[in-house]
């Protein structure tokens, strides 16, 4: 009963502060993790420790779902060269990064810890750059790189933390098998994707216009299709992911407008009470991760969580840039030779400066890497303890705090500032 009184005291905090967040134009995920670190803090509040089973199993499955599904397709594909090349590429770029920096930094941890924390800081969340971004004004084709890259960077992120942890349990490192892993396990989730969506579809057009049936098969489809891929040992966010967008083209015929409408509003509602617990529990778990942690460590593990964002952030910008110029020199290949399939895979133009600075600047992080870093086992196989795991947690915690805080509430000036230098004459 304790904990339904918090659960809702937080519901009822979230709207109030997404009201205010809303009033005084703030990103209302920044402001609800602010909060969440203050309420962690007051006298009286119990400990809520935040299961990774619940993000990964309550949350991540309907947040990926609903973005998916709003994303366009055809943009997607158009985007692809840059969205494959910062989900995947920059991913283990940035893992490998992160991993020497801290192997030599932080005391205690080895090459697999290091390796681990890598890959659970790798990933740029998707919850996190579509409500920070949202109400900027971007360009619509900056919103499809940024969503597109969140919806299938995870893939890469969890296949290259399951190494590390493999190897801090003993296995040792397999970087020879990463490539054909990440193959099956992104192809078992696509698959799985297409045929329940087949599936779902099915279902959807032997109960036209029954809005009830209706919206409760896609409120239960995320759920059920992530369990599905997982239990076959490949990506449940690719299968859903894979599901949102496929049902996204085919909605005109599955739905009458009137039931459209009302999932729609269904979802709109849902996915905000998502959103904003996330990030109040983003927040809470501050407070926990800090007692576990010995006073004289605090402090040094916080300077080495902003050289860490700091370094996540050059990485990013500098290969979103140069990406970018190789993106210029394949368009211009592909004019030269037109009927050659291989430079079909670019869009029409190059991503521009402007756009390419703030792709880079909004890779935050957020409950992703959280669930990643909670799931870090209690125990090894050999009973004993999983070394340096509060370490990890909390550098992780205050990593994704600092991406969440600093880029998140500057990333609108900096949106400002390059509309007014786009506005000025030449």
């Amino acid at each position: 009963m304790e904990h339904y009184s918090i659960v809702l005291f937080i519901m009822a905090i979230m709207l109030v502060l997404s009201a205010v967040a809303n009033r005084i134009k703030l990103p209302y995920p920044i402001l609800l993790v602010l909060a969440g670190i203050g309420i962690g803090y007051l006298p009286g509040i119990p400990s809520i420790t935040l299961s990774p089973e619940v993000i990964f199993l309550i949350f991540l499955p309907p947040l990926l779902y609903d973005a998916s599904f709003n994303i366009s397709f055809r943009e997607l594909k158009s985007n692809w060269a840059t969205v494959s090349s910062l989900a995947i590429s920059l991913v283990f770029l940035t893992t490998t990064a992160i991993a020497v920096t801290t192997y030599f930094l932080i005391p205690g941890l080895n090459w697999p810890m290091a390796f681990a924390l890598g890959a659970i800081l790798s990933p740029p969340d998707a919850v996190a750059a579509t409500n920070v971004t949202k109400g900027l004004g971007l360009s619509h084709r900056t919103l499809t790189i940024l969503e597109g890259e969140s919806l299938v960077n995870d893939a890469s992120g969890l296949i290259a933390y399951r190494l590390a942890v493999a190897a801090i349990a003993g296995d040792g490192f397999k970087f020879f098998n990463a490539y054909g892993q990440f193959l099956i396990v992104a192809a078992g989730g696509v698959g799985v994707g297409i045929l329940f969506g087949k599936v779902l579809i099915y279902f959807l057009k032997r109960v036209y216009g029954n809005s009830a049936l209706a919206i409760s098969a896609m409120v239960l489809a995320p759920f059920v299709v992530y369990l599905l891929a997982e239990e076959l040992h490949v990506s449940g966010v690719l299968a859903v992911v894979v599901l949102g967008i496929g049902l996204s083209k085919y909605t005109s015929r599955l739905f009458p407008t009137t039931v459209k409408n009302q999932n729609k509003a269904f979802w709109e509602v849902f996915i905000f009470l998502l959103n904003g617990l996330v990030f109040i529990l983003i927040g809470l778990q501050f407070p926990q991760v800090v007692k576990s942690i010995d006073r004289t460590e605090i402090l040094p593990l916080i300077g080495y969580s902003f050289l860490i964002s700091l370094i996540m952030l050059v990485i990013r910008i500098l290969w979103i840039f140069g990406h970018n110029n190789n993106l210029e020199k394949a368009i211009a290949r592909r004019n030269l030779f037109p009927n050659q399939r291989r430079f079909q895979f670019y869009s029409d133009e190059k991503i521009d400066w402007r756009d390419a600075l703030v792709i880079g600047w909004a890779g935050m992080r957020g409950i992703v890497s959280l669930a990643t870093a909670l799931a870090l086992p209690l125990t090894l196989a050999d009973e004993g303890a999983f070394p340096q795991r509060n370490t990890l947690i909390f550098v992780s915690v205050v990593v994704v705090l600092i991406t969440l805080v600093v880029q998140g509430l500057s990333l609108p000036a900096l949106v400002r500032a390059l509309r007014a230098s786009e506005q000025k004459p030449a």
